[in-house]
């Protein structure tokens, strides 16, 4: 799956009195965007610059605890600091170079899920350098499917399908994709040029062919494929009811045996919603007794009424949630638990 969300913060490592002046340009163009550190040799410490004596040690601290790394130096310092780090593309952080003359920003790891390439076009944007992006999608203007799925904030699985359908793509072969809501390529120039040519070819399930390149994406279970790169959007929206002093293992049961019984995909869970009675249970979405009353569209229940002051909470919240007037699972309940899933109006149009 994709790496868990941390905040943006970016780590400047300098190396001269050069690189330090350009890194404090850069720091104070991006400080809207999150936590900017810059580290130093002792030797060049002054006021809101870290100070380091071996940028090795100092790796081993930093590589997990930022999201974006930038050396303003050589390439090979860079090369030479990282390297023991480094683990795979979905949980690399994103690493760029740029030379202390502010020439060259080189996206150097992790340029699609990481965001080395668009880091590596912010610095170019903030220093005037040329952004120098060698990810071979990018430089033949082809669609990088797993940079596509990161962008639209969706969980991605199979990962190293999504090579097999970069390498499918460079040579000219169509690549077979599930995509029937324009998820996650609609919208974009690239992928829609590659559909119309042929390179990227509208495939049913029915008709997949599993020993093949492909990109399946979709809120419904299915793609578990070899070859096969699965995107999961964000888009079930879920309201939940339970008896007072429900386990949470009880709850989460439910849930996937409905979820597992419908052929939905847990990895497409956007929010829960239940009724602000419950308001200690972490993250979920509260609603008042009057918000849920006010839901036309729910099923009604004068025991859910007398208990809660309103006549539905999990139809009512996956409603409110999903912001639409039907559902794609009515109630389903056990003995203490409820729940219902709608799908986003937003999210079914492909937005």
């Amino acid at each position: 799956m994709t790496r868990p969300a941390r905040a943006a913060s970016t780590a400047l490592y300098v190396f001269s009195t050069a690189g330090l002046a350009l890194a404090r340009r850069i720091a104070a163009g991006m400080a809207a965007g999150g936590r900017v550190e810059i580290f130093a040799p002792a030797r060049l410490q002054t006021p809101g610059v870290t100070p380091f004596s071996s940028i090795h040690a100092l790796l081993a601290a930093t590589f997990g605890q930022f999201r974006r790394h930038v050396f303003v130096g050589a390439a090979g310092i860079a090369v030479r600091a990282i390297a023991p780090h480094l683990r795979n593309k979905a949980a690399d952080p994103a690493v760029a170079v740029l030379d202390q003359e502010g020439r060259f920003a080189i996206s150097l790891v992790s340029g699609h899920m990481g965001g080395a390439n668009e880091l590596a076009r912010e610095l170019a944007r903030l220093t005037g350098a040329a952004a120098v992006i060698t990810t071979g999608t990018d430089a033949a203007g082809l669609p990088a499917v797993d940079q596509l799925a990161v962008e639209r904030g969706m969980a991605v699985a199979n990962l190293p399908a999504a090579k097999a359908v970069s390498a499918a793509l460079l040579e000219g072969r169509p690549v077979q994709i599930f995509d029937p809501e324009g998820r996650l390529f609609g919208g974009d120039d690239a992928a829609l040029a590659l559909m119309a040519s042929g390179g990227l070819v509208p495939t049913a399930p029915e008709g997949w062919e599993p020993t093949q390149p492909g990109v399946w994406c979709h809120w419904r279970s299915g793609g578990e494929h070899p070859a096969t790169f699965r995107v999961y959007p964000p888009c079930l929206h879920l309201g939940l009811g339970c008896r007072k002093g429900a386990a949470e293992g009880e709850i989460l049961a439910h849930i996937r045996t409905v979820f597992a019984r419908e052929a939905l995909a847990e990895q497409c869970i956007a929010r829960v919603g239940t009724a602000g009675i419950k308001r200690d249970d972490p993250g979920v979405v509260f609603y008042e007794a009057e918000a849920l009353a006010a839901v036309q569209a729910a099923g009604q229940s004068e025991t859910v009424r007398r208990r809660v002051g309103t006549g539905s909470v999990c139809e009512a919240a996956a409603l409110l949630l999903a912001e639409v007037d039907d559902l794609i699972i009515p109630k389903t309940k056990t003995e203490r638990v409820t729940l219902a899933v709608a799908l986003g109006a937003s999210e079914r149009n492909g937005l």
